[in-house]
Parts: structure tokens; C-alpha cells; sequence
């Protein structure tokens, strides 16, 4: 028996008993005639105690860092406790060891507070597994992953696995291929998502369906994107939107329950699309905090004019007068600004990622004064009704950028974020879900003058526009006038969960029927004969009785990371890719044998 209990489950209750442990030597203490040695396991970390009749067999076979280490003694309460570990009220009397297996000196240290760097931790990813604060991570995700597969049996649903060598279809990035040996100049692709197997269980009346599941994305990489990702994926049938977000508001409740031990009581707020880019200038908006955009000048063919306030700024002011877009945020607490930190603020924004080319500020003082960068353009009255409109308060600080529309509204919300940052408003232990709803089912590709989905091309319209989609040819007769096409204006059933400005889940109601799924691929650019290459096998299920159905797909590692305060998924990911999507553990991917190349009948041609 090489362990009668772990490193982590004795206490003083144990006191006397005779007990065996294994696990990694972590740090060793000599102490004249005594040694004491930190044993750790998966579980925790107890004190070892070899008194003096034993340290002659440790100078023989002295101790190091990570030996794998197996000892037998006598539980026995510590003079000196550690209130810092559950075991810390114990110590094992050692009476015999032995020395399983030896270990070369670490790259790094295997403690919370390592001295290896990310790529260097990444190779050797086998002991970074074993550090206390990356154990944390994995043993959140397995909690993660238990609570949300509870919530789902109890609700019907039932796991049912689907290929991963599937056929290449378009979902909005590159395909992973894999060639095809028994069926030469042939390739399976992985899936981006198991979008067409759910869909087809609904058909086949599995009406509710889940996986916790492998996906794949052949696409450029950054701190929450990986090649290889894990989605918890849904799908239900006979069900209208809000069944939908029910129930999937039912799961992440349960999960903050069961993970964070919070219950989450409050009704989750909804937005539109719409609204979100008026209010927050995108759609998966931090509601933890205010700081609302105010448009104080818009183009009118970009949203529908809401509130006409632009006279505001109507002045001599050329940069407002020229630009095309004109946006404010009201910083509270922040006129106290010193002209250092508003010029650092205007440098920040000047920034290549940012991309605007200054920024105005009021001062809104608490004494009700105002003093402002544009000053001899605007009366003090003019300052106060924009400060008004920015919604600010005595104290606040207005900051206002202007600029072409797109990228003002951008650099509008990352301010929003960076001046959140900066006050502390966004903080890792509070929580906040947000449901975004009634996107635009299409997005105009200018470069190729057609529609592209801007969910995926099985994604419904919403029930009202659905005779808009099938009554009208969705050909764009003339490019500069795309947003008067009635495709411009319709709305897809569709619905992205939001927790702390991080999409977090994203699904739609589904077309199950064939006309209006042909109408969709239409608008897509798909011929009748690409329809039928690509997506014949949905096409001809959907005339064998596809019931209505819908569902949505959680990012699981995403959902992880935020439960667990971290800006990266990767911490969350047992053996992760780095940024270049390459695995420096394994060196994956590599070359293959010119054996293999022969075997599938391809000929490399790097040029």
C-alpha cells in the first residue's frame, strides 16, 4: 500500500495514528539533528518530521526538490502550528521512508510564486500542473463542468457525443483538415462547433440535447482564444426564445451557486443590439458599472436617430463641425484631474490601438464651475448642458471624443473600460449577467457587395421578418445603398449571454424549414448546386419533420476564466496552446514522416 490517507486529509483528530503517505518532496528544513520535510499531493501539503535516528539513511539518500517520496510514522500535533494550511495543526514522526522515484533539479520553482516565465512554465506545463494556484484553476473548471452537466440531467437533457471528423462547412473561420488516406485528394474537417449534428438530433427527436465538447477554430490567437476550445452545447426543441433564456439563465445561476457559492436572486437585465451600441458601443457591455455613452452627433445612417442633441456642439469647434461622430462619457469623481493625467489620457487615446487623434474634456468642479480644453469655443451655458446631457454630477469629468463613426464608437468603449479599470469599478468577485438580444441577422461584405450572416446561416429571423427574408431578392443592385435593402433591417432570433463584458454564450432560435433555410444560403451567395454540395444532408432532413427548436452554446473555458478572475483562458486549460497556437510541451504541430506524405498521397509544396 503505498498511501493509507493524502497529503491533505490529516488532522489533530488523527493524533496517534499510524499512517502512510506518498507524494513530491516540495521543501526540506535541517535543523541540527532533525530534518523537516514538506510533503505535497494533489490534496494538500503535510509536515514531515525525521528525528535524528533517521538522518543518517537521509544522508545517505539524501532528499531534493520533487523526489517522489513514501514515508510511515505516527500522527503528532506541531509545537509550532501553521494556521495557514488545513494540516497545519499536524506533523507525521517519520519512522521509515523510501524513495520512490528520484527527480532532476526543477526549471522553476513549483510554488505559487514561481520564478518561470509563461513560455518556460508552458513547456514543462507537467509541473506547472502541479503548483497550488494552477491546481486551483483545473479543480474550478471539473467544478464547473459537474454543475453544469447536474443542472442539465436534471432537466432532460442527455449527453450525446457527435464527430469530430466531419465535412468542411462555412461557420465564419478556417477549417482544421485532416487528409483522407482510404479516400485520397479527400478531407475531413474538425468542427467549429457540432452546429448541424444538434440540430439534426432535434430532428431525430432527441428535444433536448448537451455536450460538453471539443471545438476547433483555425484562426489568429489572443489571451481568451485558443485553436482548440470547449463549449458547453445546447439545444432544445418546441421552444420560443424565452424557454430558451430561462432555462440557460437556470444553468449560470446554478453554476455561481455550486462554484462561488452566490446566489444570484436578481432578474438578468436584456438589451438589444441596438441599444447596447447606443449605450456602450458594443454589443457585450460591462453593466457592473454606469459611465453610458452619450451621442452627442451621429451619421443618421447608422442607427436610428434617438434623441437629436447635436445642436449641443454646434459652434465654431472645427473638429466637432468635421467629424462624423460625437461621443461622451461622464467619469465621476474626476475633475480634480491635474493637466498631467488629462494629457496622459489624451496620449492613451492617440494610441495606434485606439486610433483617434485627441480628446476634449469638461471639468464639471464641485463648486458648479466648469473649465474645459475647448473653452474658447463654448460658453460655460453650453458646457453645462453637454456635462448635462453626459449625464455628469458636480465632480465628474466629461471626456468626449470625435471622429469617424466606427472607430469613435470603439475607442468610446475602451475608454469607458480603461477609465473603469483604472477607479476600480470592475472588480473580479462581483458579477453581473446581461442578455443581448435582436441582432442583425446579416451583415453587408462590402468587398465582395452580398450578405454574410452575421450569426451563422441556420440562425431564423426573427418571427415578423421572416415574410421580409422570403418575399424580397436579397441581391444588392447598387453597393452604396446596402442599408435601404429590406435585408438590411432584419432581425435574427438570436441572443448572446453577457457576464462582466465577456460574451459568454451565444445562440438563436433555428430554421427547420427548408424554404427559408434555402433562402438564407441564397443570400449568402450559395447557388442551388453549393447548397446542396455544403448542406444537402440538413436540406433533406429538414423535409422529414424538423420540429422548432433553438439552443445556445456557453464558451466554457471563457466562462471559467471569469469565475475564476483571470484575463486568459489558458490558465484554465490543462495543456494550452500559446499565442502562436503552438504547443511548446509536445513542439506541435511538427513535420510527419515523408512516408505519411506518401500514404495520403500529398505532395508538399512550401513556397
Amino acid at each position: 500500500m503505498y498511501r493509507s490517507h493524502t497529503c491533505g486529509e490529516l488532522r489533530l483528530a488523527d493524533a496517534n495514528k499510524e499512517v502512510t503517505l506518498s507524494g513530491w518532496v516540495q521543501t526540506m528544513r535541517k535543523f541540527g539533528s532533525i530534518t523537516f520535510v514538506d510533503l505535497r499531493d494533489r490534496y494538500g501539503l503535510t509536515q514531515l518530521l525525521f528525528s535524528e535516528s533517521l538522518n543518517t539513511q537521509l544522508d545517505a539518500s539524501p532528499l531534493g526538490r520533487e523526489f517522489v517520496l513514501q514515508v510511515k510514522g505516527k500522527v503528532n500535533e506541531r509545537s509550532s502550528k501553521n494556521a495557514n494550511i488545513p494540516t497545519g495543526d499536524i506533523e507525521i514522526l517519520v519512522s521509515e521512508f523510501a524513495i520512490l522515484n528520484k527527480a532532476v533539479t526543477p526549471p522553476f520553482t513549483i510554488q505559487d510564486e514561481t520564478d518561470g516565465g509563461d513560455e518556460l512554465r508552458m513547456k514543462y506545463r507537467f509541473l506547472d500542473l502541479r503548483r497550488n494556484a494552477v491546481k486551483k484553476n483545473i479543480e474550478l473548471r471539473y467544478a464547473v463542468n459537474r454543475s453544469a452537466r447536474n443542472f442539465l440531467h436534471e432537466n432532460n437533457f442527455m449527453d450525446i457525443e457527435t464527430p469530430f471528423l466531419i465535412k468542411s462547412t462555412p461557420e465564419g473561420a478556417r477549417d482544421f483538415v485532416v487528409p483522407s488516406r482510404m479516400n485520397p485528394g479527400q478531407f475531413y474537417a474538425l468542427p467549429q462547433s457540432p452546429q448541424t449534428f444538434k440540430q439534426l438530433l432535434m430532428v431525430s427527436g432527441y428535444d433536448r440535447y448537451y455536450q460538453i465538447v471539443k471545438c476547433f477554430r483555425d484562426e489568429d490567437l489572443r489571451a481568451d482564444r485558443q485553436p482548440e476550445f470547449t463549449q458547453i452545447d445546447c439545444e432544445m426543441s418546441f421552444v420560443e426564445q424565452e424557454d430558451i433564456l430561462s432555462m440557460f439563465e437556470g444553468l449560470v445561476k446554478r453554476i455561481f451557486k455550486d462554484v462561488k457559492n452566490i446566489d444570484y436572486t436578481e432578474k438578468v437585465e436584456r438589451t438589444t443590439w441596438e441599444e447596447a451600441m447606443w449605450t456602450y458601443g458594443n454589443d457585450k457591455p460591462d453593466i457592473r458599472f454606469e459611465m453610458k455613452l452619450c451621442n452627442l452627433k451621429f451619421p443618421a445612417h447608422t442607427f436610428p436617430v434617438k434623441d437629436n442633441i447635436s445642436s449641443l456642439i454646434a459652434g465654431e469647434f472645427a473638429v466637432f463641425n468635421d467629424a462624423e461622430t460625437v461621443i461622451a462619457i461622464a467619469v465621476p469623481g474626476c475633475s480634480d484631474y491635474s493637466r498631467k493625467q488629462t494629457d496622459e489620457l489624451t496620449e492613451w487615446v492617440k494610441r495606434p490601438q485606439i486610433g483617434m487623434k485627441g480628446l476634449v474634456f469638461i471639468k464639471y468642479n464641485a463648486d458648479g464651475t466648469y473649465k474645459s480644453s475647448v473653452d474658447k469655443f463654448y460658453t460655460e451655458d453650453k458646457l453645462k448642458a453637454i456635462a448635462d446631457a453626459a449625464g455628469a454630477k458636480a465632480g465628474d469629468l466629461v471626456l468626449i471624443l470625435a471622429g469617424a463613426e466606427e472607430r469613435t464608437r470603439k475607442a468610446a468603449s475602451d475608454l469607458r473600460m480603461y477609465m473603469a479599470d483604472k477607479l476600480g469599478m470592475r472588480k473580479a468577485d462581483e458579477f453581473k449577467l446581461l442578455w443581448v438580444l435582436d441582432f442583425p441577422l446579416f451583415e453587408y461584405a462590402e468587398e465582395d457587395n452580398r450578405w454574410v450572416a452575421r450569426h451563422h446561416p441556420f440562425t431564423s429571423p426573427k418571427p415578423d421578418h421572416i415574410p421580409v427574408m422570403i418575399n424580397n431578392n436579397p441581391k444588392i443592385d447598387n453597393a452604396a445603398d446596402y442599408l435601404k435593402h429590406p435585408y438590411a433591417g432584419i432581425k435574427a432570433n438570436a441572443y448572446d449571454m453577457v457576464l462582466n463584458g465577456n460574451e459568454i454564450g451565444g445562440g438563436s432560435i433555428r430554421i427547420f424549414q427548408r424554404e427559408l433555410q434555402e433562402k438564407m444560403f441564397e443570400a449568402l451567395g450559395m447557388d442551388t448546386a453549393e447548397q446542396l454540395h455544403k448542406f444537402g444532408f440538413l436540406l433533406g432532413a429538414f423535409e422529414y419533420g424538423a420540429p422548432p427548436h433553438g439552443g445556445l452554446a456557453f464558451g466554457f473555458d471563457r466562462l471559467c476564466a471569469i469565475l475564476g478572475g483571470s484575463e486568459s483562458i489558458r490558465d484554465f486549460i490543462a495543456f494550452p496552446k500559446n499565442n502562436s497556437g503552438r504547443d511548446v510541451m509536445l513542439d506541435a504541430p511538427s513535420t510527419i514522416d515523408a512516408k505519411q506524405f506518401d500514404e495520403l498521397q500529398i505532395k508538399l509544396d512550401l513556397k
